[in-house]
């Protein structure tokens, strides 16, 4: 057999291996094809792309197929405005559905003026990089640092940072989107109804006297607010006051009027309330370094 025959016959072997794979995957296709509602795509139109995964998908085109397959309510869609939201869901034929708001919630109130820092930290400003080096610097091992990562982070510039480093929801803009949640490195933030009015503002868990030593409305574990509320709402873990929200319909501002430095608190349009036992904080300059 000459070179050039075998040339020819490599190349027709070739052409017609081919041939036979393009018609068996033109028999796959139409065998496996899948039919796609045409209307995902119009929905998808009207979703507003933040791909933020508030609704619990992984962004808008999964929550648009969701939403045409009435796995989900168009409601559940935290970005979009109230109006297109409706026009979802009268164009899909379904209700909007009724589901309440979830925030961001920060569990600390140990801003510059009332929280000691025991060293001082130099290094990139970001929360992530000065937890690794000592946690930060700051007295309290578990509070919040400071620099903002969550402002940084939050797309909807639902967060601010105020004058003592702390930071500042706010609800009307939260989308519970879970960015902040995700990027402290003190896992301060979680997502809550806003419904969920009784909040401790603190995750340390040191006890009494230490406690208070680092920052001054830290919780000291002193148990009023077991005491107070009714059975079972709140319980003591970890030297920690931890609010039972299954109960939630039994909560009360009873719970933090005698708590002494007032880190459980009342949240109560929009402000926070402490009990009329809590210290008054007047300080509105830094705390000196311990």
């Amino acid at each position: 057999m000459t070179p050039l025959l075998t040339i020819v016959i490599a190349g027709l072997f070739m052409a017609g291996l081919g041939v036979l794979l393009a018609i068996v995957l033109a028999i796959a296709n139409k065998k496996l094809f899948v039919h796609e509602d045409p209307r995902i795509d119009v929905v998808d139109e009207m979703l507003p792309h933040a791909q933020c995964g508030a609704c619990g998908t992984p962004g808008c085109r999964p929550f648009a197929e969701a939403l045409v397959a009435k796995k989900m309510d168009p409601g559940l869609c935290t970005v979009n405005s109230t109006e297109m939201t409706y026009a979802i869901a009268n164009f899909l034929g379904v209700k909007v559905g009724k589901h309440i708001k979830r925030v961001a919630r920060l569990a600390c109130a140990g801003g510059s003026h009332v929280a000691y820092m025991r060293a001082r930290y130099k290094g990139l400003e970001t929360c992530r990089a000065a937890a690794l080096v000592s946690g930060g610097g700051k007295g309290c091992a578990w509070g919040c640092l400071g620099f903002g990562d969550c402002k940084d982070v939050c797309g909807f510039e639902a967060i601010h940072m105020d004058k003592f480093g702390l930071p500042v929801v706010t609800e009307d803009k939260c989308t519970a989107c879970n960015d902040c949640v995700e990027v402290c490195p003190k896992d301060l933030f979680s997502l809550q109804p806003i419904t969920h009015k009784l909040w401790v503002a603190c995750k340390s868990l040191d006890f009494g006297d230490k406690a208070e030593a680092d920052c001054e409305v830290g919780c000291t574990t002193c148990g009023r607010c077991v005491a107070d509320a009714p059975e079972g709402l709140i319980t003591l873990k970890k030297n920690l006051a931890v609010i039972d929200y299954s109960k939630n319909d039994l909560a009360s501002k009873i719970a933090i009027e005698r708590c002494p430095t007032g880190a459980i608190v009342w949240l109560d349009k929009k402000k926070t309330v402490k009990g009329l036992d809590a210290k008054k904080v007047i300080r509105m300059e830094p705390l000196p370094r311990g």
